[in-house]
């Protein structure tokens, strides 16, 4: 089954002790790569959230975001006298009117924060790491859903280049018979306008070495082949990106050969035609795992 390289995924939790919202998206890259936003004090359990990734994500750059919050308390807030103070001498200085208390509170530096301490981050990793797996399951869902769609859309294309393939087949007998008349009709002009003769064994020679020169069926077999395992290789239980690479960089070497050898502008156009649609399949390739 193929994997798209791209997908979202996302969960939540939220109770009483904290809120943990976590999302994770995957683009293209030709490695893995982990780029993670995380609430502190938690940035210290990014070693076993990279783990958790690479058990679903094998190739692409992943940005991971894990953001927790705690309820507020009344003990995690406190006036700072001093400044408040401070703030109404010089307000009194200026104004000859009472300052609103209102006022004051919304200065800098007059409330502060103060949270208690959270305690070892390693001790919540049960509870985050079942978190982040459900948001990397709805991230595997997204990708196999687009992978499925990306297969029927790569069978169709190696479809349409195999019937081409075929068609260069067909012609490649076809080829040899016309320039053997071809060939025949100008040594009998030949031989009318300049009194010439020519042994018969001379032209089937002539004829021999240009159908040994333009034989594309060793290279049709190749093709063939890698067509073949080319829909096998789609239909794989794991997803195989790479291995799909590799047999789309050899499809394009035999049809190269093919269009070199092949001097024929029928044979040229299925060429070209095979060429166009293993770009369409280069391009869908390169956002599969």
């Amino acid at each position: 089954m193929l994997l798209s390289m791209t997908g979202f995924g996302a969960a939540r939790l939220q109770d009483d002790r904290w809120t943990v919202e976590v999302e994770v998206r995957a683009v293209n890259n030709r490695h893995l790569k982990l780029s993670a936003r995380i609430s502190e004090p938690y940035s210290v359990l990014e070693p076993e959230l990279e783990r958790l990734v690479r058990e679903h994500v094998r190739r692409g750059t992943v940005q991971l975001g894990l953001r927790v919050d705690r309820p507020r308390k009344a003990e995690d807030y406190r006036l700072n006298t001093v400044a408040l103070a401070s703030y109404r001498d010089q307000l009194r200085a200026l104004e000859s009117g009472p300052v609103p208390l209102s006022a004051l509170l919304s200065l800098p530096g007059v409330v502060e924060e103060r949270r208690g301490p959270v305690g070892d981050p390693h001790d919540d990793w049960p509870a985050l790491s079942s978190l982040v797996a459900e948001a990397l399951g709805q991230l595997q869902r997204t990708r196999a859903e687009e992978g499925r769609a990306m297969a029927d859309e790569l069978l169709s294309l190696a479809s349409q280049a195999a019937d081409h393939l075929e068609r260069i087949a067909a012609r490649g007998p076809e080829v040899i018979a016309a320039y053997h008349d071809r060939l025949t009709a100008r040594v009998q002009g030949l031989i009318e306008a300049k009194g010439v003769s020519i042994e018969p064994r001379d032209l089937i020679r002539e004829v021999a070495i240009l159908a040994e020169r333009a034989d594309v069926a060793e290279e049709i077999t190749r093709l063939r082949a890698h067509f073949a395992q080319f829909v096998a290789v789609v239909a794989e239980p794991e997803s195989a990106g790479r291995k799909l690479e590799f047999i789309v960089q050899e499809m394009g070497r035999e049809t190269n050969t093919i269009g070199s050898k092949a001097n024929d502008v029928e044979i040229t156009r299925d060429v070209v035609a095979i060429k166009g649609l293993l770009e369409k399949i280069r391009e869908l390739i390169q956002n599969i795992e």
